[in-house]
């Protein structure tokens, strides 16, 4: 009996140790793959499960009634959206979703882009990428074929794994159709999508790529309109291609030289007919063309020198007399100026005051929507932009503005020609003689050199300087304006560089005139003490300050010739 008590006691602890030898090794299974030891006897997804992205989940995560031996019949089958539910909620937006909801049974799921739940690959491994183009070819066979051939999917390749790919660009789980507003590959958003990379410096740099390209297109007519909301301008696609993106050296390419004609005539007809379309990213620095970066030195000199002596002059003259105003006994000798003796109270025409106020609505109008289009985040702007569409609202207005302008330009030189009475008053604009000295001596004195003011003819060099740059404005701005305007005929006719070189010309001289008229003209007619708040010669035909100086010049003693 006591043998037979001792068997049976060995029997037991012989049970309790396999036990836990077996329990031991099932832990060590069941951590390896997260797979318990009895799922794996019977289901060889537990090995697969190991080297899958849900390596880390155990089997009672997903399944129910898993420990249940014989299994229950019809227990539901594990879904995606109960950890992926933001993936899932994506997915039912885009394309893919929606074509399933319509009841196309072929559309994707998870489960064909992604492979089976117990061996898909994690998603920003090298391989799942690799896979992505295979995945998508599936469907869409035509399309993988041109991304193989092109920059993007020969780079792929060649092992460039941060090449990009379908997913880069169209989006992973909510891909939306390029009409949609919000898709990635929208003709809105074409720019930002491309910029993604080649707008990123460290990129551009580990890959030898042009750095330059997303800003000199920022800067260009069309990147410009394109952040304005045009949605007809070209973007990067319309010019290199969806797919079938191709480097500039390949003949095939879209910017091959050779098929730049037929890439720009799509917009721009007959576009490189005599001259070879050149360079088409231009940025500032070393890659612009030579007479390009002579143009902008030359306005970088010429804006801030012409703008800061017209600031000195005006700035002297305010304070002079601000001075006087506020410290001298007699308010007369504010108003003096050394005019000359004569009546000049009419100063405007009829005829001319009406000129005036069209080409004064005109410029008003063609500065508001011209800086619009360089600076459409400005709060200024933003009225113009409401306006934006399918037909760029702007660019109508900015064009109907500059007809009437070239209008009034031409009435103006008829009616000098036509008109002997306009033709005799506008002699007084003519430079004489007089002017150098009267503008030497005027600038000296508001520069505090001199007690007395100097004498200065009813049309000064101030009225004369103003009207012949308006003059010269007006040239420059009609001729430059009437390039870009006729843009499909000048890139037919003319090396593309002359267009270029009337974009910069054409906005510098708008900054240079606008800034002009802010600190010369409406300090003339508004900030000059002796007028302000406003000389309303442009409604009356005279001039305030004539008629105040007229007035206080018989009070006060005639200056000295050559005072």
């Amino acid at each position: 009996m006591k043998n037979r008590a001792f068997y049976t006691l060995g029997l037991r602890l012989g049970s309790v140790f396999l036990g836990l030898l077996a329990g031991v090794a099932g832990a060590d299974l069941y951590a390896a793959g997260n797979a318990a030891p009895e799922c794996t006897s019977c289901h060889e997804q537990g090995q697969k499960l190991a080297k899958s992205a849900h390596a880390e989940l155990s089997c009672d995560t997903c399944h129910e009634s898993h420990e249940k031996v014989p299994h229950p019949a019809n227990i539901p089958k594990p879904a995606c959206i109960t950890c992926h539910a933001d993936q899932a909620g994506d997915y039912a937006q885009g394309v893919h979703g929606q074509a399933r909801k319509g009841g196309n049974e072929g559309a994707p799921d998870c489960s064909l882009c992604h492979g089976g739940a117990h061996e898909l690959l994690a998603p920003k491994s090298q391989a799942f990428r690799l896979a992505v183009p295979d995945t998508c070819g599936m469907c869409h066979t035509e399309v993988v074929e041109q991304f193989r051939k092109s920059v993007h999917g020969t780079a792929l390749a060649r092992g460039v794994t941060q090449a990009p790919l379908c997913t880069d660009c169209h989006g992973e789980h909510k891909i939306l159709k390029h009409t949609n507003a919000a898709s990635p590959v929208n003709v809105n958003n074409i720019r930002d999508t491309c910029g993604s990379c080649h707008g990123d410096v460290r990129l551009t740099r580990k890959f030898g790529m042009p750095s330059d390209r997303l800003v000199s297109f920022d800067s260009s007519f069309h990147g410009l309109a394109a952040k304005s909301g045009s949605q007809t301008v070209a973007n990067c696609a319309s010019c290199h291609g969806v797919h079938n993106i191709l480097p500039s050296s390949d003949p095939k390419s879209m910017v091959n030289a050779k098929n730049l004609p037929a890439t720009c005539g799509k917009c721009h007809a007959g576009a490189g007919t005599r001259f070879a379309i050149s360079q088409v990213h231009v940025a500032e620095g070393a890659t612009e063309p030579e007479a390009l970066k002579w143009v902008r030195q030359f306005y970088l000199l010429i804006i801030p020198v012409t703008i800061g002596l017209m600031m000195l002059h005006q700035g002297g003259d305010w304070i002079r007399k601000l001075f006087r105003l506020r410290f001298q006994k007699q308010r007369g000798m504010l108003l003096t100026h050394g005019v000359v003796h004569g009546d000049h109270e009419v100063r405007m025409l009829p005829f001319e005051r009406i000129q005036h106020a069209v080409l004064a609505v005109s410029f008003l109008t063609l500065v508001w929507t011209g800086f619009a289009l360089k600076y459409p985040e400005q709060w200024w702007a933003r009225p113009l932009l409401l306006l934006e569409g399918a037909h760029s609202m702007r660019s109508l207005i900015h064009r109907v503005a500059a007809a009437v302008f070239i209008g009034i330009s031409v009435t103006h030189l008829i009616s000098l020609i036509a008109s002997r009475k306009l033709r005799d008053h506008w002699k007084e604009m003519l430079p004489n003689r007089n002017d150098p000295r009267e503008a030497l001596s005027g600038f000296a004195y508001n520069l505090g050199l001199g007690t007395r003011p100097p004498v200065r003819s009813p049309h000064s060099y101030i009225e004369k300087a103003e009207y012949w740059a308006v003059v010269w404005g007006a040239i420059v701005m009609i001729a430059s304006g009437s390039l870009l305007w006729a843009n499909n005929l000048a890139m037919k006719l003319l090396p593309k560089v002359w267009l270029d070189i009337s974009t910069s010309v054409h906005f510098y001289e708008a900054l240079l005139a606008t800034l002009a008229i802010v600190v010369w003209h409406f300090y003339s007619i508004i900030f000059d003490p002796d007028v302000y708040p406003l000389n309303t010669a442009f409604l009356t035909g005279k001039t305030v300050k004539s008629q105040a100086s007229s007035t206080e010049h018989r009070k006060s003693p005639a200056p000295a010739p050559g005072d």
